[in-house]
């Protein structure tokens, strides 16, 4: 995110690049700085005849090329942006030729998402030396919870832990998602209202009581009434609680929970950082670690790969759902 801040201040402050070439896994920051340079750079009179998009399934370089090298009419500037770049992928590299020395009255703009230019070719380094380079890496699962309380903290709201790992845990990691689900969010809660998983059942819609995130604190509290209520859920709307996802989370805690028990320092400081847990979430794992000795949470994580292997039709077949989450809760508890 730094590196996005740097960028708009740069725009900001009147020294715009004349290339950025955005690149990588994540499109939401691709996306975010793209439009801000198409929202900022040029007044809406100027845009008309000073801005310009194409699309990498419908142009070449060489068309691209051409557009970068026109001069602007009465405007500093003019903004060519290149939307789905990675379809030019094959024939980059034909890019070196304007980026050793581009048009300076250009603003050339590559949105080149779901992949990344090689290093160790010209292309990449030239646009290091005249451009900007902006590489949109994919969060990973543990960080996503921290990137939206960062979000919603920026525009003076507050989210509770739990609420956020609702969100993440429904949500995934996909940003742009996300952050469609909290402009929704903000535009019904004030700014003085923190938000609750109350709040986030009523206006997007995920239930606070039957989710992955509330299965496994009724599994590691060897809640077996709970835990039941929430798998006959489960069964009964498949297509909103894939068995994947399930498995998926909770072979992630049995993991962690393994990794506690082989801790010497159970503080809450200590075990949230080595776990990479939020330490609103630590009492979980002390409360699980309790019900599962270290022994029992091994033969766990071994049965719940014996699942996933069958979820898959590997040495078994014709299973519903609703069996193998049946399945799961005996191995389990």
């Amino acid at each position: 995110m730094d590196s996005v801040k740097e960028i708009v201040a740069n725009i900001n402050q009147g020294n715009p690049k004349p290339i950025y070439f955005l690149m990588g896994d994540e499109p939401y920051y691709i996306d975010k700085i793209s439009k801000y340079i198409a929202d900022n750079v040029l007044t809406e009179e100027e845009r008309g005849f000073n801005q310009m998009v194409l699309y990498g399934r419908d142009t070449s370089i060489d068309e691209v090329i051409s557009n970068a090298k026109r001069f602007p009419m009465m405007a500093e500037y003019q903004v060519v942006i290149v939307k789905e770049a990675q379809h030019l992928s094959r024939t980059i590299e034909n890019l070196n030729a304007y980026v050793e020395n581009p048009q300076p009255n250009t603003i050339l703009v590559f949105c080149y998402k779901y992949k990344k230019l090689d290093k160790r070719k010209k292309l990449y380094k030239s646009i290091l030396k005249t451009g900007e380079l902006f590489e949109s890496k994919k969060l990973y699962d543990n960080q996503v919870a921290d990137w939206i309380r960062k979000i919603l903290n920026g525009k003076k709201y507050k989210i509770s832990p739990k609420a956020c790992m609702l969100l993440v845990e429904f949500l995934g990691t996909d940003l742009s998602k996300i952050n469609n689900e909290l402009d929704k969010l903000m535009i019904v809660v004030p700014e003085t209202i923190e938000i609750t998983p109350e709040l986030i059942e009523q206006h997007i819609g995920i239930s606070k009581d039957f989710n992955n995130f509330e299965l496994k604190k009724a599994l590691g509290e060897r809640n077996v009434g709970k835990a039941t209520r929430i798998i006959n859920y489960f069964s009964q709307n498949p297509k909103d609680n894939p068995f994947v996802v399930t498995i998926t989370l909770l072979n992630t805690f049995f993991t962690q929970l393994l990794q506690y028990h082989g801790l010497k320092d159970h503080s809450p400081g200590n075990v949230a950082k080595a776990l990479g847990v939020n330490p609103y979430f630590v009492n979980e794992y002390t409360v699980a670690a309790k019900n599962y000795p270290m022994r029992r949470v091994s033969s766990i994580i071994s049965n719940l790969r014996q699942l996933d292997l069958k979820s898959k039709g590997v040495g078994a077949s014709n299973l519903t759902q609703a069996d193998l989450l049946k399945e799961l809760l005996t191995k389990i508890v």
